[in-house]
């Protein structure tokens, strides 16, 4: 089995219509997991960083939730524009993409 350098785990959870948290699959989660893995096979990247669907993250209120490990690196409000900027920077350059940390959110 081969040793992935990185996940992108993006949070595909559903809740129960009307939740007041929401869920990140009913806000395009599973859309933005494809293009994370279009990214990556665009970038070369395939057997290096994998593309993986979460089960709940417990942060859908804030947006689609990404984490990337070992990074312990957790992206909130993920939109399709962002994908190819947390690929670039921080998959390829290893650069956190600040305006999307989570913590930014929590504070």
């Amino acid at each position: 089995m081969p040793k992935f350098e990185r996940h992108i785990f993006v949070c595909e959870n559903r809740r129960p219509p009307g939740h007041p948290k929401g869920c990140c699959a009913e806000k395009g989660s599973e859309q933005l997991r494809a293009l994370f893995k279009e990214s990556l096979r665009r970038h070369g990247l395939n057997g290096k960083v994998r593309a993986n669907m979460s089960g709940c993250l417990d942060q859908c209120e804030h947006g689609i939730s990404v984490v990337i490990y070992p990074d312990a690196v957790w992206y909130g409000a993920v939109k399709p524009e962002d994908v190819e900027e947390i690929v670039e920077r921080h998959i390829i350059r290893g650069e956190i993409v600040e305006r999307l940390l989570m913590r930014h959110m929590l504070d």
